[in-house]
């Protein structure tokens, strides 16, 4: 009888269920208005849980490492002092709210995260006010913070990711300010509190930016609040980020780390920005060739072979320009194959189409994440917020996953023959040169 039972149970359990279609949720209701001073807000009322999320998106473009390293600077400290409170004052205030406040900065804008609760929308836009219109940059908290980037900027520099990272950058964009990720050590190193007080009297303004609120509050009264906040806002017009330049390719560029026992491989090249109508055939395509852990380059150099722990392939999304990357870090010894390995999924992609079973289930992940991430308030938020810095509005959440829906395997060739094919792209390895530029040298042209 036991035997029995447990032949009946396996049997049962053998029997995997059929992933069922995901359902699309109700589009949001989103109320777009622009204050006088150019501000642009955007509320979506989500009464589910007693929070309100915010995010404050302002242009933040400029050209040149000096740039960069005085944003990254005036990011860190913007929270640090302001005509009523110094950097504690500031942060007590936030946690008496039941809040955060956060600060990100990129080469396209300065982003301010927040959150609190509902009823306090009103304190926490009017110490965001504070900030934007008063910060003091204290000359301690200044030099504080900027000798702490420049320690971490010096550790981060040495890591080979980040050396992969930044040599791809450079390849990709030229002398484009997308050309870096992280400034020098040295250039943040020269920056002073005048020069951060400086940039925030340039850049912060309300002018083409975007604030983002998503929660438990009604649109008339969240309007009331950022406008009674942030009307009396003023600054100088927005910056716009220039256009990036065409790609040219190349020679396998080899960064020689003398002695490493592991090569960081890098690939990469244009992608379509979401509102390009051959943009969902290109996520699907990269998410076939490397987007998740069910994609062709995970299941060769990962599950068959073993060269390497997490290869993937991604599509990042840039002001003015979007780009396609590949990534992959494997032993040395392993480079040349590995590089063949890659080589051969992107060819692959190039000159046949995909099986209907690899479509569907690519296009199930795709609808899922973007389902899933605009999920929560504080997901929405965030999603919104950078549509809107795109130029797409909140009608992308309905039209992406039908536009998804609407490729076929044939579109998913096309778009991988003129995006992923590997003459289409720039390569780049951080490693020993001395090990695998022979190996390396048999498919391709190297320099080092």
């Amino acid at each position: 009888m036991s035997g029995s039972a447990l032949s009946s149970t396996t049997t049962r359990a053998a029997v995997i269920p059929a992933v069922r279609p995901t359902v699309p949720a109700e589009l949001p209701a989103v109320t777009d208005h622009t204050l006088d001073n150019g501000l642009r807000v955007l509320v979506v009322e989500r009464a589910s849980v007693p929070l309100v999320e915010v995010r404050l998106r302002i242009p933040f473009a400029g050209v040149g490492a000096v740039h960069q390293a005085r944003a990254e600077v005036l990011a860190e400290t913007l929270f640090t002092g302001s005509h009523r409170f110094d950097r504690v004052g500031l942060a007590t205030e936030v946690q008496r709210l039941g809040g955060s406040l956060s600060t990100g900065v990129d080469a396209d804008r300065l982003a301010i995260v927040g959150s609190a609760l509902a009823v306090n929308l009103e304190p926490l836009l009017g110490i965001m006010a504070e900030v934007l219109l008063s910060a003091t940059y204290p000359d301690d908290e200044v030099t504080g913070e900027r000798d702490r980037i420049v320690e971490d900027t010096a550790i981060a520099c040495s890591q080979p990711a980040v050396i992969a990272r930044e040599a791809l950058l450079g390849r990709l964009f030229g002398d484009h300010p997308y050309a870096t990720g992280i400034a020098e050590p040295e250039t943040v190193g020269q920056v002073g509190p005048e020069d951060v007080r400086a940039l925030h009297a340039e850049l912060i303004s309300p002018a083409g930016a975007i604030l983002t609120l998503v929660g438990d509050v009604p649109a008339p009264r969240a309007l009331a609040a950022v406008s009674a906040a942030l009307g009396g806002w003023t600054g100088g017009p927005a910056r716009t980020v220039p256009p990036v330049p065409a790609l040219t390719t190349g020679p396998i560029v080899i960064v020689d780390r003398p002695g490493a026992v592991q090569t960081n491989i890098r690939l990469g090249g244009p992608a379509l920005g979401r509102s390009a109508a051959g943009y969902p055939a290109q996520r699907l395509a990269s998410t076939i060739f490397g987007g998740y852990f069910s994609s062709r380059l995970v299941n060769n150099i990962r599950e068959d072979k073993g060269y390497t722990y997490s290869p993937r392939s991604s599509i990042d999304h840039y002001q003015a320009g979007s780009r396609f990357t590949v990534a992959a870090d494997v032993a040395t010894e392993v480079t040349g194959p590995a590089l063949l390995e890659i080589f051969y999924e992107l060819g692959r992609m190039a000159v046949l189409p995909p099986s209907e079973e690899e479509l569907d289930a690519a296009r199930q992940y795709a609808v899922g994440t973007l389902a899933l991430g605009s999920a929560t308030a504080a997901g929405l938020a965030s999603t919104l917020s950078a549509l809107a810095g795109a130029g797409i509005g909140v009608e992308y959440l309905r039209d992406h996953p039908r536009a998804l829906a609407e490729v076929g395997v044939g579109d998913i060739q096309a778009v991988s023959a003129d995006l992923l094919a590997p003459a289409k792209l720039i390569t780049v390895l951080v490693g020993d040169a001395a090990r695998i530029s022979a190996t390396v040298g048999a498919l391709g042209i190297v320099a080092t």
